[in-house]
């Protein structure tokens, strides 16, 4: 350790601090003594670590397993150093294939677009805007020619790629894949390469990915990044990683109500791990907390409304967070009907021609997807109107002025004629 050993007693004690605040709460950093040496050599020289982070914009919504991440690059920012959050609008023409059994849908122009301008807007709500650099990788990616990506192919050799584990999946069940999908990762690789990272940040299901951008900075004779790998978040079901796609999210743009009451429905036993990970506790807290859960001096129900009540402030406010926990309070534990509730306006007219079919009503009042939704959520009895529930799903109601009509524990819509 090269710059670990040139510092000063002091200097010693405040590398120490930073390795300390930052290895809280990683999986693995790779290597270790490379991250340490980073810290002291920007101790010495007063420049920042330059710290990467990488994201395809396939989706155009942040949750809260995506601020597991983000998060620890606060920290670096905190600590002193830079930023580079790299937006892949090329790679994201082709899709991260980590953990996908079949080749992904490649994206638009005009979605991938879309989406780093919806990323960007959410992104700034944990990250420092002046400690941050946003770089798009089709900079750079974009102007290769065809020798370049050849010469970048033959860093790498096939095995290599093959030892990522969805890619042996499914070349040993017969399953295609695409060439191109070997180039993500080289591609993502080759963004260490130009912008010269001294650490890259990933999940555990983007290992492969990271360390890629070490292999190719030595093979293109740069000094190679420390790799950070953070843990995955389970979601609302507690099984498997949280996903848009799978239902089990918590959007740290969704309405402060969604927000806390999605919250409370995370399972007990992760909630330290939500804790830890996605909300600023601080460490000796988060420990009380723990130990609290451990003994029975804290109850998980209050332990769980802390929860709920400081995700929504992180990204809401202190003020939408006190009203959603009263909101809760009012309405799951009280069981009543909160003091404010969301007007739907409907035809006058409509109303006087006759009883509506439930189902369709509560697809175009917005509280349910579909047809289909909408007649589970009836016969699961997770419907009530006027507080009554209503459980056939060829019911049909008569509509009036004040009508409240209830989906499970947080959609609620009041009916206005008009």
């Amino acid at each position: 350790m090269e710059h670990w050993n040139r510092l000063s007693e002091e200097q010693r004690r405040e590398a120490e601090r930073q390795f300390a605040v930052l290895r809280r709460g990683a999986v693995e950093i790779i290597p270790e003594e490379g991250l340490k040496d980073g810290i002291a050599r920007s101790l010495l020289t007063g420049v920042p670590l330059k710290v990467k982070l990488g994201m395809d914009p396939s989706a155009p919504d942040l949750h809260v397993g995506h601020t597991v991440v983000l998060r620890k690059l606060r920290q670096f920012q905190q600590l002193g150093h830079e930023v580079q959050l790299i937006i892949g609008d090329f790679t994201g023409r082709i899709g991260d294939p980590t953990g996908k059994s079949e080749t992904r849908k490649q994206l638009s122009e005009e979605e991938v677009r879309r989406n780093s301008e919806t990323y960007q807007k959410q992104l700034f709500k944990l990250l420092d805007p002046e400690r941050t650099t946003v770089y798009y990788n089709s900079s750079w990616l974009g102007r290769l020619g065809f020798a370049d990506v050849v010469q970048l192919a033959a860093k790498v050799t096939v095995a290599r790629i093959l030892e990522r584990d969805d890619f042996a999946k499914r070349y040993s069940n017969g399953q295609p894949i695409g060439v191109h999908e070997f180039f993500y990762p080289l591609m993502q690789g080759y963004d260490s390469v130009e912008l010269e990272s001294d650490v890259e940040l990933g999940g555990t299901d983007q290992k492969f990915n990271v360390l890629m951008g070490r292999t190719l900075q030595k093979e293109y004779g740069k000094r190679q990044q420390s790799t950070m790998i953070l843990p995955l978040v389970e979601g609302l079901d507690g099984v498997q990683k949280m996903s848009k796609s799978l239902g089990n999210y918590i959007g740290i743009d969704e309405s402060p109500s969604d927000i806390y009451g999605k919250a409370m429905s995370v399972p007990d036993e992760l909630m330290v791990k939500y804790f830890e990970l996605a909300t600023d506790l601080a460490p000796e807290e988060l420990d009380r907390l723990q130990a609290g859960l451990a003994d029975g001096t804290v109850h998980p129900r209050d332990a769980k409304m802390r929860l709920a009540h400081t995700l929504v402030r992180l990204y809401h406010g202190e003020e939408a967070a006190e009203a959603a926990q009263q909101r809760f309070v009012t309405v799951f534990q009280q069981r009543a009907l909160p003091d404010e509730i969301e007007e739907a306006l409907l035809p006058a007219a409509e109303a006087a021609g006759g009883p509506v079919r439930l189902v369709q009503l509560l697809v175009r009042l917005g509280l349910q997807q579909s047809g289909s939704e909408a007649r589970r959520s009836v016969a699961q009895g997770a419907v009530k109107l006027n507080e009554n529930k209503v459980t056939d799903p060829n019911a049909e109601i008569a509509i009036a002025d004040g009508d409240v009509i209830q989906v499970g524990k947080r959609k609620f819509a009041k009916i206005k004629l008009v």
